[in-house]
């Protein structure tokens, strides 16, 4: 669809009342104090663009792409505006008149193809492993990496040496009863980055009567192309996930990442794909997408037994912004933590507030996605916890890093982790 017809640019830009209640809660504005980086700011702007007061060009692009697309603006806006959708198609639009081969070459090649993005990270964990990033860094040759890479690489530490998929079945069989057949959406972050979630998430679900099905051809969820400007791609990839997963007869389309559910539901899928032609797909598919937290939660209901040895932890949340703003989901992580024997759940100060992650943002604008860090890592020390439980990969490696840049003992892990142990430690 036409960049000028989309729902969000037809018919959502002259809302804006001009009130500026985005620029009190958005998280770059906090830092930078400049209306152009302001939610309202990015509103005018795309209503320049649309009505081609300023030119689709490479200096506007760069301001949109200050926003994380974290959707406080959005939930917060009191005309209901949905300025993260109008930004993305924005960037898409500005996009397509300033290609870049290097971001094609990503997002088109690389990240389409899953064997591809595996093996990047593969060779990413044998220059950790062989110490040829530490000699890369101290020859300086890192600093010819484009942007802000030169200091984002090293974010992307410990590296895992095998991925999710390789280290588990296609079907999982249920232990016990069989109660549901569950398609389990294994995201790009969880499968290269975080094995060890879906490690967990396989053995809880399956302890829990669940046959699990992990698709072998499944694609990326597209945010990060969403994110990048590449919303053609980020069309083609939901197309083949909803094909694929639609051709299984699931009962829920389970997944442990925030992103990946934000990206799967019907909201943000009616907009990637308006005027597809693909509503009863679309509807088909979405209606069983669904957060794991929630699925343990209100679906399963699951109680860990009680174990008097339990070791006694203290655990503070961060709501990642994909699950707290884009689905409202709040509740569900608290109180799968709250049900674990032995855990102390001690709620953070701005618990739903950004970290600064939000995907490649961190890789892309890591300066500004420090300064954003810096504010959640002072109300995660002051709680003093031993973990810090959220439900995101892209949060998990961010406050992984700002872990390591505080020299904190706390470890970050997913909530099904913690549960998954529990089981295992009765």
């Amino acid at each position: 669809m036409d960049f000028k017809e989309l729902p969000p640019v037809k018919e959502q830009v002259m809302k804006c009342v001009r009130c500026g209640k985005c620029r009190s809660v958005c998280p770059v504005f906090a830092e930078i104090r400049n209306e152009t980086v302001a939610p309202r700011g990015h509103v005018f702007m795309v209503q320049m663009v649309r009505d081609g007061k300023v030119k689709p060009d490479q200096a506007v692009y760069d301001h949109l792409g200050n926003c994380l697309l974290c959707e406080t603006c959005s939930v917060n806006c009191p005309s209901g505006i949905d300025i993260h959708e109008l930004n993305a198609a924005a960037r898409s639009y500005i996009y397509e008149k300033n290609p870049s081969p290097v971001k094609d070459l990503i997002f088109d090649t690389m990240w389409t193809k899953p064997a591809l993005l595996k093996s990047a990270i593969r060779m990413m964990w044998g220059a950790q492993k062989t110490g040829a990033q530490k000699i890369a860094r101290a020859l300086g040759l890192t600093r010819m990496l484009p942007g802000d890479l030169p200091k984002a690489e090293q974010i992307l530490t410990n590296i895992p040496s095998r991925s999710a998929k390789s280290r588990l079945a296609e079907v999982n069989p249920a232990r016990g009863e069989k109660k549901y057949r569950v398609g389990y959406f294994l995201g790009c972050g969880t499968d290269l980055l975080n094995p060890n979630v879906a490690l967990a998430t396989v053995d809880v679900l399956t302890r829990n009567g669940c046959e699990v099905v992990i698709p072998r051809d499944m694609k990326c969820c597209g945010l990060p192309h969403i994110a990048n400007g590449k919303m053609d791609t980020a069309q083609e990839l939901a197309k083949e996930n909803i094909r694929l997963f639609n051709s299984y007869d699931f009962d829920y389309i389970v997944t442990d990442c925030a992103s990946c559910s934000s990206a799967l539901g019907a909201k943000n899928l009616e907009f990637l794909l308006a005027g597809e032609g693909l509503d009863e797909e679309i509807e088909k598919f979405s209606e069983k997408v669904i957060d794991l937290t929630v699925f343990l939660v209100d679906v399963l209901d699951v109680r860990p037994p009680a174990n008097d040895q339990a070791l006694k932890i203290r655990v503070t949340y961060h709501d990642p912004c994909h699950l707290a703003n884009a689905q409202n989901i709040k509740n569900q992580p608290r109180e799968l933590l709250r049900r674990i024997p032995g855990i102390d759940l001690l709620e953070m100060k701005d618990a739903n507030r950004c970290c600064g992650g939000s995907g490649t943002y961190a890789l892309t604008h890591y300066d500004l996605s420090m300064q954003i860090l810096d504010r959640k890592m002072d109300c995660i020390e002051a709680t003093g916890a031993d973990y810090i439980a959220t439900c995101c990969p892209s949060c998990m490696m961010q406050l992984n890093h700002g872990v390591n840049r505080r020299h904190l003992g706390a470890k970050v892990v997913h909530p099904v982790e913690l549960l998954s142990h529990s089981y295992a430690n009765r």
